[in-house]
């Protein structure tokens, strides 16, 4: 995917916001309540979008910031004790490293999220940190790992593939 350090700066842009944008619209929408209405999330309106891209403009910084101090590379150790490219197929190498960053980026993004939104904003005791970190980390884990399996990174890879195609010669 990326070859040049300006790639992966652009990659990784794109991976930080298509992660954050999914992310803040099902957090919005269960802020707003529409996990709770009769029909669930499929009961949701546009007016989850306006406050989900604005908290994204900057979560989608936050992420960007942590994975490339430490969550990518987290990611590719994992994948690295868990899969061999040169034996197996490179999608569950892919897979098993998408794993792996999730699985540090989500607890990661949610004790800032519990930080920002729960203890900075909304006012709660710090002293309760730990028991919203962990309700924010089980209410997001599931939804980071497919959004980011299914959406996101597809997203990131079809959007960085038109940004810089593969040159093939002939």
């Amino acid at each position: 995917m990326p070859k040049t350090k300006t790639q992966g700066i652009i990659f990784g842009l794109i991976m930080s916001y298509a992660m954050a944008i999914g992310m803040e619209v099902y957090n919005i929408a269960i802020k707003m309540g529409f996990n709770l209405n009769m029909g669930g999330f499929s009961s949701m309106t546009n007016a989850v979008f306006p406050a989900a891209l604005i908290e994204a403009g900057y979560m989608g910084l936050f992420v960007f910031l942590f994975s490339n101090l430490y969550g990518n590379r987290v990611g590719a150790a994992f994948s690295a004790k868990v899969s061999d490219p040169a034996k197996d197929n490179p999608y569950f190498c892919q897979l098993i490293r998408q794993a792996g960053t999730i699985a540090v980026m989500c607890p990661t993004m949610s004790m800032v999220a519990s930080i920002l939104f729960n203890v900075i904003l909304a006012g709660q005791p710090v002293t309760q940190l730990p028991a919203i970190w962990v309700g924010t980390v089980i209410k997001n884990f599931p939804m980071a790992f497919f959004w980011n399996m299914f959406a996101a990174a597809p997203l990131t890879r079809w959007l960085f593939g038109k940004l810089f195609p593969v040159k093939t010669h002939v």
